[in-house]
């Protein structure tokens, strides 16, 4: 007699590893995130359809008009420059994740969050799964985070994370991290998907039955995205993403996703040894403080979200000594600076660029990556190609095409308001840039030739 087929409940599914996808047989490549080698078995399926009844509701639907907004209204983190990424700061029932590469901050910041709100005389709870209690003492001496309304803990179990909040009765529960979190009644290893949708889960009904604001630190892969699976994201209520080059003092907190306020502010700080202060005016960070203009430097003001920050483009050409010469970039793309000096040689008429040693850079670590700064880029690399500075107190804002066009940029009077406000007082800028800050004299070029006439003339000998 032939062997009885299995039905479907016998029938084991598969699961991506990255984002939770299900499908009912093995794959090789994710449907939904496209990930290589993630599908893993995980059991038996259900054998058919499952319906839930109608239950009893917690709390009776309203007219709209009738709900108290006051239950969402912000509270103030006492960290300025987290509130402006936040859209005015925590609301009660929040749930925020914070993602970052390691060392980049993410626990001194949150500590300090967490310190600031213990003063106000709120119960405040901090879990660390990741190290002792003692090492987050020793980091809150340094900072200056201590408080007898700051509870710590050192736990790596859901359950007993659950317990500490009947015990404190936190108005603010910090989570460092969710992915060193697991409940022994889920199947998989901690930072799995199973286990952290699991973890998030129960947090969030956790959050939004106390009207506890939720802070949960979220680890990052080598290509910068957050770990473990996307469901995550949709989960909470804000996405935070914190950058920054450990080499340097600036970091920012940008917003990804948040449901209370916008998600273009970006939130500037300065790491340095007694922990981490905002910067309301971070844009010193990224300037180089000379008497006279230096060849090769030129200054722009890039849009950080709707911020408007004034850096430093700094570039250097020098006779190569080898067959092949070398382009090296810092802070900035290097697939543009290959495009500004192919477009001032051939637009330009800028000659012999390309058997020179070409190295540019910015100040202070910041990035440049909207085209707004490709007239900064490609003025900094003229004026270093012919030895020559550009005049003093001189930004240049604009796009610049492989025609030679210089471009019109969103922003522009903002950040003509920026450099005015910073003491320069001349810009070089794409055609009809608005209203002008008083004080300031704006040159409109069409293209980068109009530009680099700009540009003094050159040095004899050079």
């Amino acid at each position: 007699m032939a062997a009885r087929k299995s039905s479907a409940k016998d029938r084991p599914t598969y699961r991506c590893s990255d984002c939770g996808w299900t499908t009912p047989k093995w794959l090789g490549r994710c449907h939904e995130c496209h990930a290589w080698n993630t599908i893993e078995e995980t059991g038996a399926g259900s054998g058919g359809v499952r319906t839930t009844a109608p239950g009893r509701v917690t709390s009776p639907a309203l007219p709209i008009g009738r709900v108290d907004a006051r239950q969402a209204a912000a509270r103030s983190t006492g960290v300025p420059e987290l509130d402006r990424v936040l859209g005015g700061g925590l609301v009660p029932g929040a749930v925020v994740l914070l993602a970052g590469e390691p060392g980049v901050g993410k626990s001194t910041l949150l500590l300090d969050v967490a310190a600031k709100a213990a003063s106000e005389g709120r119960p405040t709870l901090y879990v660390t799964g990741e190290e002792s209690a003692g090492q987050v003492r020793m980091r809150a001496d340094r900072i200056g985070a201590l408080d007898d309304h700051l509870y710590l803990a050192a736990e790596t179990d859901l359950s007993a994370v659950l317990g500490h909040l009947d015990d404190v009765g936190p108005g603010l529960l910090v989570l460092d991290s969710v992915q060193t979190v697991a409940s022994p009644e889920i199947d998989g290893a901690p930072g799995g998907v199973a286990q952290v949708r699991e973890v998030a889960g129960a947090l969030i009904r956790a959050s939004k039955e106390r009207g506890m604001a939720t802070l949960l630190v979220g680890h990052v892969t080598k290509d910068g995205a957050i770990a473990g699976p996307r469901l995550l994201e949709h989960l909470v209520d804000v996405v935070l993403h914190f950058e920054g080059d450990r080499h340097a003092r600036l970091r920012l907190v940008r917003g990804v996703k948040n449901r209370y306020g916008a998600t273009d502010e970006v939130g500037c700080f300065e790491l340095h040894d007694e922990g981490i202060t905002g910067l309301a005016d971070p844009s010193g960070l990224f300037l180089t403080r000379r008497d006279e203009p230096v060849p090769g430097t030129c200054l722009t003001v890039t849009l950080e979200g709707r911020r408007p920050l004034v850096a430093e483009v700094q570039a250097l050409t020098v006779d190569s000594q080898i067959p092949s010469p070398r382009r090296t970039t810092s802070g900035l793309e290097n697939s543009r600076v290959s495009m500004m000096l192919a477009v001032l040689e051939q637009r330009g008429r800028i000659n012999a660029l390309g058997k020179r040693d070409i190295y540019s850079a910015t100040v202070g670590g910041v990035r440049l990556s909207e085209p707004a700064a490709d007239l900064a880029v490609a003025l900094a690399l003229a004026s270093a190609a012919i030895d020559t500075p550009l005049p003093k107190n001189l930004v240049a804002v604009g796009e610049v095409g492989l025609a030679g066009e210089v471009r019109r940029v969103t922003g522009v009077q903002r950040r003509l308001s920026e450099a005015a406000r910073l003491g320069f007082t001349h810009a070089l800028v794409p055609s009809d840039p608005g209203k002008v800050p008083s004080g300031m004299r704006v040159l409109e070029v069409a293209d980068i030739g109009e530009a680099l006439r700009a540009l003094p003339p050159r040095r004899s000998g050079a």
